[in-house]
């Protein structure tokens, strides 16, 4: 994979690595950050150290493109990722992003979405994206809309039905160059 470093006023995003767990550890184990996601709070390095290895490392090297860690500027620290995964169940590219509490409200997630939705259109020519919401996130949801996606349906995800309708927001190539 070549090397990909994205940045912006207050950030620098870049591929994990797996010398990032332990930092990755404080938003991957923090209950604030994990509600809404439908993934599981993570206690261990050894955990964390999996899901780079195989999840973001191996999205990376399948797709060319996966979920990217995201650093704070001002305070050099790893505070959660923001970027794209392949879903082949749904042959869809997903996009999505977690920050640690402290850093929400001053609009990391607008500015590193920004960012990566440029490269994920412009660079690896994405077609379409799409970013699931739990209806009470109303934060995330909010995001989505000002980077340009929009609400086109309610839907629980497939085999998850138990667990209810979620927002489905989808954004386009063509749509995002207008």
């Amino acid at each position: 994979m070549k090397k990909i470093l994205l940045e912006t006023e207050r950030l620098l995003i870049r591929p994990f690595k797996i010398e990032d767990a332990e930092d990755a550890l404080d938003f991957c184990s923090n209950p604030k950050t994990i509600k809404n996601t439908g993934d599981v709070v993570r206690t261990t390095v050894v955990e964390i150290e999996d899901i780079i290895n195989n999840v973001w490392l191996s999205d990376y090297a399948k797709y060319g493109y996966g979920r990217y860690a995201v650093f704070y500027k001002a305070d050099n620290k790893l505070i959660g990722f923001c970027g794209f995964k392949y879903l082949p169940e749904l042959k869809m590219t997903d996009f999505g992003y977690r920050f640690l509490p402290e850093y929400w409200g001053k609009g990391i997630a607008t500015e590193s979405s920004i960012k990566l939705l440029e490269f994920g259109f412009l660079t690896l020519k994405l077609k379409t994206i799409f970013g699931v919401v739990v209806p009470e996130n109303k934060a995330s949801s909010a995001v989505l809309r000002k980077t340009g996606f929009t609400l086109r349906e309610h839907k629980p995800y497939p085999g998850e039905e138990e667990e209810g309708d979620l927002e489905w927001y989808y954004l386009s190539k063509k749509e995002y160059n207008t």
